[in-house]
């Protein structure tokens, strides 16, 4: 068997048995952490669409998350109070809201990526590092959905015939939402969209000159990152039922960054390795001291320096990437 479906299998099947797990020891908190785990997966898997493919190094994305948490929260507000939205008078139906999430979060994808994919390098990190706080600072002024203080969800989407309230049936729906979506960014990077997209990272000129518009697949595979990452959000804000401007704040974008770079950017599989060894390292070196990042800062530099393609490419080879 090829290694690196091995150690997918194992991955999925310890993600699978988590409840279990949790059941097995009586610590309800192995299954809240794995979901959150899973959640930063989902999001993580998205960026990785556009920077390990694409080279698009985007400090942005975390504008997306937080337009899909603030979806959920913004939505369920005005159903508390009874209000309607734009005459709309809202939905708790996760089949409604989560949709509208992502649309959302991809249509400031598209106007986002419209006006950075003008630009390249330094300039692109920088435009989207700026839309990012733009939204961020917009998200802290909207004093209704409490400003700063963030905006409090009061009970999670409804699925019908799923009881999400329950932790471990929400935690297999947030399970089943990022393997769908892993399988969905596989299909696209191996497709002949895909394969121009790794060819605009690889050599743009020789791309260009061979027909292709560099402008058209870049920004829709932002759209699509933005879309996921829009999601990653809506699942976020039902799993903390909580929703605050630091969902879109730069530093997000960073985490993210952080969890690709361990993993292995440019395996689709990689970000979700990786999105585990950060939150696992963050849970326990909290426990030492509050300044964890301390000692997370070598820990990065040494995946850089010996693991280049990321610690799933170490354990699954060269035959990683997809």
């Amino acid at each position: 068997m090829n290694r690196k479906y091995f150690i997918v299998g194992v991955i999925f099947l310890i993600l699978l048995l988590v409840p279990f797990i949790a059941d097995v020891t009586s610590n309800s908190f192995i299954t809240n952490m794995a979901t959150r785990f899973v959640i930063y997966a989902l999001a993580a898997v998205s960026l990785d669409l556009v920077l390990g493919y694409g080279a698009m190094i985007s400090f942005g994305h975390a504008a997306f998350f937080g337009i899909g948490g603030y979806a959920v929260a913004i939505i369920g507000f005005h159903m508390d109070m009874g209000d309607t939205i734009l005459g709309w008078a809202g939905s708790n139906s996760a089949l409604i809201v989560w949709p509208l999430a992502m649309l959302v979060a991809a249509v400031i994808g598209l106007a986002m990526g419209f006006l950075s994919l003008r630009t390249s390098g330094v300039q692109f990190i920088m435009i989207t590092l700026a839309f990012a706080q733009m939204l961020y600072f917009v998200l802290v002024g909207l004093v209704i959905y409490g400003g700063d203080d963030g905006l409090s969800v009061s009970v999670r989407n409804a699925i019908p015939g799923l009881d999400v309230e329950n932790s471990t049936v929400f935690y297999y729906v947030c399970l089943a939402l990022m393997a769908v979506w892993v399988w969905i960014c596989r299909r696209i990077v191996n497709s002949p969209f895909g394969m121009a997209l790794r060819g605009f990272k690889q050599n743009e000129r020789r791309n260009i000159n061979l027909g292709y518009a560099p402008m058209r697949y870049k920004l829709t595979a932002f759209v699509i990152s933005a879309a996921g990452t829009g999601l990653a959000g809506a699942l976020w804000a039902n799993y903390a039922l909580y929703a605050s401007p630091d969902m879109a704040a730069w530093l997000k974008s960073g985490e993210f960054m952080a969890m690709i770079v361990l993993g292995g950017m440019g395996s689709i599989f990689g970000p979700i390795l990786g999105a585990a060894v950060y939150l696992g390292l963050e849970q326990t070196l909290t426990a030492w001291t509050e300044n964890w990042m301390l000692f997370l800062g070598p820990i990065l530099v040494l995946v850089i320096l010996y693991a280049k393609r990321g610690l799933f490419g170490w354990l699954a080879g060269s035959r990683s990437n997809d």
